[in-house]
């Protein structure tokens, strides 16, 4: 299917900015490990794709330091923040701080090797299996192969007008 539009105009990237700074969205930490090395960053861009089989997709930036080592590690894990990882989410958000990163936490593994937060609300090891390029952006489309599922699904840490919340729950 192809979609085209007669309309050429476009909105200012302020504009943009503003209006996603209003969609609110779930906090997550993606990280990954390739030749022995782990590497990790924050998005907010993760959804999911489909119930069968179990898969989602994540959005990272190709500027990003690591994005080159999810696409050849071809796995990761989504895990989804709690509002008391409010420092490891620092860690992962800050260069200045990337000698921190998977200091702190209780890092294991499920499936394909991907470093799992012990304590995240939910943590999903994914087998990567299509990239699609989109101008500054990869999307990755990844089925689920594990899953952790630690305690309760209560305080998620929330991405909402440029900064961290938590939902008080």
């Amino acid at each position: 299917m192809s979609v085209t539009s007669s309309h050429q105009e476009s909105i200012s990237l302020d504009d943009f900015r503003h209006g996603m700074r209003r969609l609110a969205s779930g906090v997550s930490l993606v990280t990954t490990q390739h030749a022995g090395e782990k590497y990790g960053l924050i998005a907010s861009s993760v959804s999911s794709l489909a119930a069968e089989p179990p898969s989602l997709l994540v959005c990272v930036n190709q500027s990003a330091t690591s994005h080159a080592y999810f696409l050849q590690a071809g796995h990761f894990a989504v895990n989804v923040l709690r509002e008391q990882h409010a420092d490891l989410c620092a860690q992962f958000s800050q260069s200045s701080r990337r000698e921190e990163r998977f200091q702190t936490g209780n890092w294991q593994t499920i499936t394909t090797g991907a470093p799992v937060l012990a304590d995240a609300l939910v943590s999903f090891d994914c087998q990567l299996e299509k990239v699609v390029e989109w101008h500054t952006h990869s999307v990755l489309l990844a089925r689920i192969v594990g899953i952790n599922l630690a305690g309760e699904a209560a305080e998620p840490m929330v991405y909402f007008n440029s900064s961290f919340h938590s939902l008080g729950l």
